[in-house]
């Protein structure tokens, strides 16, 4: 039985005789990173139109509605929003004109189990250590150095973040200078660094609770990201009014404030690249859009193995480049509808990490014995709770959402069949999968059996179909040492006119997407593209 698509439309449905042409820049893909490039260049006066194959606007931020309810996908909660000053809030109020208003999840904002145990992370700096110390009282002085080693890391981030936009030499002679000033252990790995601090494999879990947010346990994971990451939300969590799909709302008018577009059902064939560089692109119904310059957000795998013609002098370089990363973790994900407010259902503004152990890497072998393992991990959001406006939007009712690693490999046989029409072995297997997740969601909230009025399971094959990520990877590229060792990783590329955004630029999630965007415009903003460079990073 097929389903219906949901009825969250953001963005004007691509026609041909709907383009307004000519474009200084063409951006393909309307992730947070693409929308990001796309508004910030208009804000310079510049005229872009987006390209977005979904039939809404948004990539891992847009929302979806079936019977009655409605979800995010991707944006489950956001760090640093509750301080005007950060980086990742000076962006979004600049390129929504103010227009996204944040909610504050509970100061207990992550909890995280361990078998029968659990520890929460607390919202602000002084709060958040006195939990760790109170929790390990032997461990204070490894709790106040791991600390130390994350301030020193994220202080030498953004140095090595600006470095992607200064020109290759200029680059070089930096890194070098980086290199000094950089801690050593950051671009080792998140365990190799945390076992230098202690031996308490709790602690360490408990540190490290969050690894599902990069998709990486520490064993694999860059500290690096681990530091980004947890001092993201070491001030708390928070979520968008109105839900994520207010991301694209209030960005889009932006965009067209400058004569610009964000087009949905407009699949991009191919990046049209001549003797000089980009021209343009060429549409799946054959539509040639000219544009000199071309910002890609659809992931460097997609780039420059789909959507670069073999042709291209620079295609073959970039293969061999595309050997030394791999695409990140592949997911599941329950939708869950219950018929009675959050307040009523008394669900929390807190998450739930769920891990049988503290022995992360031991449990996530357990994947290789296909999906009636115990899950290694478990994440549960309450994207109803956290939202003060949707009562509004949906009265009368609630939504959970629960996140599982999901190795694309248990689904790759019904691999190129159509969403919806996957047939019985394909929802039997969905089926099993939900029935094991809502257990675990259960034995933490036993009074919510019963209480569950529609459920639907999201694969791997959901992300490739929806969001064009082949092996259902929602983080981009993983993000382990080697990875954060790519130099080529930068928004310019070595093919005049072609820039790229979104994770895989700088680091994943949605401030991490926003900032590969911003480091586009900047570069192609000129003058007043280092004005706004100085405004953000300042």
């Amino acid at each position: 039985m097929s389903k219906k698509p949901s009825t969250i439309r953001i963005g004007r449905r691509y026609r041909a005789n709907r383009l307004e042409g000519p474009y200084d820049a063409l951006v393909v893909g309307s992730g947070i990173g693409g929308l990001t490039a796309a508004a910030c260049l208009s804000k310079l006066g510049r005229k872009v139109c987006v390209l977005e194959q979904h039939y809404t606007a948004g990539g891992f931020t847009h929302s979806y509605d079936r019977n009655g309810y409605e979800w995010d996908v991707g944006v489950h909660y956001i760090g640093d929003m509750g301080r005007e000053f950060t980086l990742g809030r000076r962006l979004f109020d600049y390129i929504t004109d103010d227009g996204l208003e944040w909610a504050p999840m509970d100061d207990h904002f992550d909890r995280i189990f361990l078998g029968n145990e659990h520890y929460d992370l607390v919202a602000g700096k002084p709060e958040y250590r006195d939990a760790l110390v109170a929790a390990f009282p032997r461990e204070e002085a490894a709790i106040d150095r791991y600390l130390d080693l994350m301030r020193e890391a994220r202080a030498a981030t953004r140095l090595a973040t600006l470095q992607k936009i200064l020109p290759r030499w200029v680059g070089r002679v930096a890194g070098a200078w980086l290199g000094r000033r950089i801690p050593p252990g950051v671009y080792r790995t998140t365990r190799e660094v945390l076992e230098d601090l202690t031996a308490d494999q709790k602690l360490i879990a408990v540190l490290t609770g969050q690894w599902g947010d990069c998709g990486l346990p520490p064993a694999q994971s860059s500290f690096l990201i681990h530091s980004l990451i947890a001092q993201h939300y070491m001030h708390g969590g928070y979520y968008p009014v109105g839900g994520a799909a207010r991301m694209a709302e209030t960005i889009i008018p932006v965009i067209r404030a400058a004569g610009g577009e964000v087009f949905t059902y407009a699949e991009v064939k191919r990046i049209r690249v001549g003797r000089k560089g980009v021209e343009g692109v060429e549409m799946a119904d054959g539509q040639a859009i000219d544009a000199a310059v071309v910002i890609s957000d659809a992931g460097v795998f997609n780039t420059f193995g789909r959507l670069l013609d073999e042709n291209v002098p620079q295609r073959g370089a970039y293969l061999e480049r595309l050997r030394h990363v791999r695409p990140s973790m592949a997911s599941v994900c329950l939708y869950i509808g219950l018929r009675k407010t959050a307040m009523e259902l008394d669900l929390p503004k807190t998450n739930f990490w769920i891990y049988p152990s503290e022995h992360y890497e031991r449990e996530l072998a357990a994947l290789d014995d296909g999906p009636a393992a115990t899950p290694p991990l478990i994440y549960i959001s309450f994207p109803s709770a956290k939202d003060p406006d949707f009562e509004r939007r949906r009265p009368g009712r609630a939504t959970i959402e629960i996140v599982a690693p999901g190795p694309y490999e248990w689904f790759e046989r019904w691999a190129g069949t159509t969403w919806g029409q996957r047939g019985d072995d394909y929802e039997a297997l969905k089926a099993r999968i939900s029935e094991q997740l809502l257990e675990a969601l259960y034995e933490k909230l036993p009074g919510l059996r019963g209480q569950i009025d529609f459920h639907e399971l999201s694969t791997p094959l959901s992300t490739d179909w929806f969001c064009r990520y082949p092996r259902g990877e929602i983080y981009g590229l993983d993000h382990d040492p080697e990875r954060f060792a790519q130099d080529w990783l930068r928004p310019k590329t070595d093919i005049p006119g072609l820039y790229l955004a979104g994770q895989d630029v700088v680091s994943c999630g949605v401030v991490g997407a926003m900032v590969g965007g911003l480091l586009a415009a900047i570069q192609l903003g000129g003058l007043k593209g280092w004005r706004l460079a100085r405004d953000m990073f300042t």
